[in-house]
């Protein structure tokens, strides 16, 4: 969940950087609504961020419900600011903002409800990503005069950040293609262990390409695998060394991953933006059958509100997401991929944002296992009512005994060779995708010895 101090004005994601970035599109509206980042900054974005009207049980229950099994709360992003009791990080939101440990609340809630619970630590990200905060402008009326990335702790007299540094929020004024110094990786390890020891998260998210800093990023894992030796931690670019160790997070390939993956997309821009156009749930739901059917999860952003409040949009789609799941589910949770993913004519694009490329519909088909069943999900409703082939069955398809529909009872079949033809009602059960259940002897994990298994 991306809500931290900018979600405040509530245009987007990089807020926090783009605002000091002269003609930037937030630039401008943070001259126009609060002020030029001379005189009132980030750290000022910071104070206003109350979360007023934040209900995080209720907003759990709606994510279980829509499907969640596991929910990722954002510790910090590339801003450096800390959304819990940082003992390292004097800019947190217990001291400054909604003056709660936003972290600590999740996880304690997230746990209650029988969920799983991570943690995103975006922050190693801050040494480049945020020098601009020592810039200043280069033309207009306040030309050169410094952003506020500059102030010391003594410019906090008299003033609400009294006692505060702006250094520890800013960092040092530095060159952003510069690495990071000594004392920078110190806090941020110690930040990590911190963030390990008050929550004890059951994932961790980094947003590098591989652990966060060669051998210190190494230390750090070798510490969290010690603490808890069935937590995960999740990065990019995962090396093939390590891929037995980590959780990588990428794209869909047109293959079963041999190890467990993750994908993470957001329905609409990562920190909340007024008036923005979501992705809706005919986008989600075939985009998960196809992680699921490849081995892998999805992780999906709501960006919640500066009051801490889904607008009624984002409810929208949740509803749609829990209405299919009550269908649905059991075809997604607890399963495993099968011998092939699927079939049919759409492939997976690799491109940043997916769900611009990667559609399913017409003649495609995903595969998942039960302990008992094996499920085909289809993506388009045939105009007739049916029937539908399914061609890469192969020898299993001679085990076919009960061909049912989620949502809509048994239904018609027969095979010819080693294909399954199926017929189907005249309406669909539901929307975006449809799962036949296929049993039979040896359909499913249980009925098949271990060795035929993928996983």
């Amino acid at each position: 969940m991306q809500w931290t101090p900018q979600s405040v004005p509530e245009q987007g994601d990089w807020y926090a950087r783009n605002m000091y970035v002269e003609g930037s599109n937030q630039y401008r509206h943070h001259v126009e609504h609060f002020g030029h980042p001379s005189r009132h900054g980030y750290k000022d974005l910071a104070h206003a961020w109350t979360g007023a009207n934040w209900d995080p049980s209720t907003l759990v229950s709606r994510y279980a419900a829509a499907g969640a099994r596991y929910l990722v709360a954002l510790a910090n992003h590339h801003d450096g600011f800390d959304c819990w009791n940082s003992r390292h990080q004097p800019w947190n939101s217990v001291r400054v903002g909604p003056r709660r440990d936003i972290v600590g609340t999740w996880r304690r809630i997230v746990r209650a409800q029988g969920l799983r619970f991570g943690a995103a630590f975006f922050a190693m990200q801050n040494w480049s990503w945020f020098a601009v905060s020592h810039g200043a402008d280069r033309s207009g009326p306040l030309a050169g005069r410094p952003y506020d990335g500059g102030l010391s702790a003594g410019d906090g007299a008299g003033r609400w950040w009294n006692g505060l540094d702006p250094a520890a929020l800013y960092g040092p004024a530095r060159d952003a293609e510069a690495p990071p110094s000594g004392a920078y990786l110190a806090n941020m390890a110690a930040r990590v262990r911190d963030l390990l020891d008050q929550h004890d998260p059951d994932l961790v998210f980094y947003t590098d390409r591989g652990l966060p800093f060669g051998e210190l990023g190494l230390a750090l894992a070798a510490e969290q695998f010690s603490r808890r030796p069935d937590s995960v931690i999740c990065t990019k670019a995962v090396p093939e060394p390590l891929r037995a160790s980590l959780i990588w997070d990428k794209l869909p390939a047109d293959i079963i991953e041999p190890d467990p993956w993750q994908m993470d997309i957001c329905i609409g821009d990562w920190h909340y933006k007024q008036g923005q156009v979501y992705r809706t749930a005919a986008d989600v739901v075939p985009y998960l059958v196809d992680v699921v059917a490849k081995n892998g999860n999805l992780l999906v952003n709501f960006p919640i509100r500066a009051d801490g409040t889904l607008d009624a949009a984002e409810h929208a789609i949740l509803d749609e997401l829990t209405a299919w799941f009550r269908v649905n589910g059991e075809a997604i949770h607890d399963t495993r991929p099968w011998r092939v993913f699927g079939e049919g004519p759409s492939r997976a694009e690799p491109v940043d944002f997916p769900f611009r490329k990667h559609r399913l519909g017409p003649g495609d088909v995903r595969f998942t296992e039960g302990e008992d069943a094996l499920y085909a999900f289809i993506f388009a409703w045939p105009g007739d009512g049916g029937p539908l082939t399914i061609g890469s069955l192969g020898t299993a398809a001679g085990r076919v005994r009960r061909v049912s529909l989620l949502g809509g009872g048994p239904l018609a079949w027969r095979l010819v060779a080693e294909r399954l033809e199926v017929t189907l009602p005249a309406v669909p059960p539901g929307r975006h995708a449809y799962a036949l259940k296929l049993e039979g002897p040896g359909l499913g994990r249980r009925g098949r010895p271990a060795q035929e298994r993928l996983t």
